[in-house]
């Protein structure tokens, strides 16, 4: 299995206490995910919540002039999406200051409230429990230069909460790309079980393609039973969430690794059959896998 890019934990040993790290840096807004899927590989439709961001793809500060070739294979380059193994965590999201006076427009060059300043409004400290599914490749200072940038899909930023209520839209008249402070974070409030389709033009035995979402911690893995062995399915592209199959007919039993590199649920395995609905190639964006679980006797990985 792949190793996590950075540590996102950090352990206070004295007390025994995980607390998660604190990452700084700014947001702003963008109206949906392209179609038919955002860049973690699921349909807007499909997400589990409609609060999502965008992380930035590459890592590459001043460089305005091209993006990078997906997955990015440079270490150093990689940027907060991480290749997609960042897609479908969770993580809360708190407004910080206002830049008053500048336009903050992140154009290459400008820096960001150049000739502006940073206040604290009426604002600042509003929360939000938020979904990682796409990515940011703009050539731009927010998608460039800063890190822990985030894009946030606009309708949500009237939900975030202080005081226990939300803010409502005045908050758009005090937006011009707010700095922010995240974390990485569980859902807010976890329901059901994974939601597994299949993607548009997958196939029934050797172009087998899926998706997964309203995963309890994200994503870094997914392995088939072929032969009475698990075996890696493959990640499409950077398609964090989307998965080639190892080659087989149906039906298929799957396992799930999260972002922990643990499996999702103790090892829960899910199968299920390639839909008829599809004939020889799903027609449609999302066809959902109607699946039945058992458990796994064998957790290790």
């Amino acid at each position: 299995l792949r190793a996590p890019s950075r540590i996102l934990i950090f352990f206070y040993l004295l007390f025994g206490i995980a607390f998660a790290q604190t990452y700084s840096g700014y947001a702003t807004a963008f109206q949906g995910l392209g179609s038919p899927y955002g860049a973690c590989g699921v349909p807007q439709n499909i997400l589990e919540s409609q609060n999502f961001v965008a992380l930035n793809v590459q890592n590459t500060p001043g460089d305005y002039s091209g993006d990078l070739s997906r997955p990015i294979t440079n270490q150093s380059e990689i940027g907060e999406y991480d290749n997609g193994y960042n897609c479908g965590r969770w993580l809360t999201v708190t407004l910080g200051d206002y830049c008053e006076g500048a336009s903050n427009s992140g154009n290459p060059g400008t820096g960001f409230c150049t000739g502006g300043t940073w206040v604290s409004d009426h604002f600042t400290g509003a929360t939000l429990s938020m979904l990682a599914t796409d990515a940011c490749q703009d050539g731009n200072e927010w998608c460039r230069d800063s890190f822990y940038h985030l894009d946030l899909h606009n309708s949500s930023i009237e939900l975030f909460t202080l005081g226990g209520q939300p803010i409502g839209d005045e908050i758009y008249s005090y937006w011009n790309n707010r700095e922010i402070t995240w974390n990485w974070s569980g859902p807010p409030d976890y329901q059901g079980d994974l939601n597994i389709g299949f993607w548009q033009n997958s196939q029934p035995e050797y172009w087998v393609t899926i998706a997964i979402a309203n995963l309890p911690n994200g994503i870094h893995g997914v392995q088939r039973m072929i032969n009475n062995e698990w075996v890696n399915a493959t990640m499409i592209s950077d398609n964090g969430q989307a998965y080639q199959l190892p080659s087989g007919p149906s039906p298929y039993s799957i396992r799930v690794i999260d972002a922990s590199d643990e499996l999702v649920f103790g090892g829960r395995i899910y199968t299920f059959d390639y839909p008829t609905s599809c004939g020889s190639a799903c027609p449609s964006a999302w066809t959902q896998a109607v699946y039945s679980t058992s458990d796994n006797s064998d957790e290790t990985l």
